[in-house]
């Protein structure tokens, strides 16, 4: 039975530079993945940029396109700008490559929050993945949808991680 909670046991920033290719990418994806589990209600999944070029923008066209050939809309995605002030709102920050950790870090107050960035990759033990998500920004369809399988793989392999202690957390909750 679905849980009448208002709050999430789990929340997740995706972070990229602009947000308007990959991290959009990551937040559509595992939205789906867990409204597929029946997780939907127990996380809260969201993304941001490092930076405010693209603030209050649509996904990239071409995003939206990789991700709507796959079976996703991106269609409602707004980009945001990262606050710091969001370390305390979240206890996961998920980052694509290492710029993105650097500067995240950088904004971190004390080990705590330095602690919830990890990057997308960190999940995957695939070792065809390597260790950073290209920006496909300068490429073309054939670079977006490589990128949008990556994360997939990525997203999967991250909620199979966080999928039993989610469920724990949210069945205790029922219960009480």
């Amino acid at each position: 039975m679905p849980s009448k909670r208002s709050q999430p046991v789990f929340r997740i920033c995706f972070v990229c530079t602009g947000n308007i290719c990959r991290s959009p990418m990551a937040e559509v994806i595992l939205t789906d993945l867990a409204k597929k589990r029946g997780l939907q209600d127990a996380l809260k999944i969201t993304s941001a940029g490092t930076g405010e070029w693209h603030v209050g923008e649509k996904a990239d066209p071409r995003t939206r396109a990789a991700l709507e050939r796959a079976g996703y809309s991106g269609e409602l995605h707004r980009a945001k700008q990262f606050d710091p002030d969001w370390f305390a709102k979240v206890d996961l920050i998920v980052t694509f490559d290492r710029g993105q950790r650097r500067i995240l870090r950088a904004w971190a107050e004390g080990e705590d929050q330095r602690a919830l960035v990890q990057p997308l990759l960190s999940f995957d033990p695939s070792p065809e993945s390597g260790t950073e998500v290209p920006d496909p920004y300068y490429g073309n369809d054939e670079l977006f949808d490589k990128v949008r399988d990556v994360i997939e793989r990525a997203c999967r392999h991250l909620l199979d991680q966080i999928e039993p202690a989610v469920r724990a957390a949210r069945d205790a909750t029922d219960h009480r």
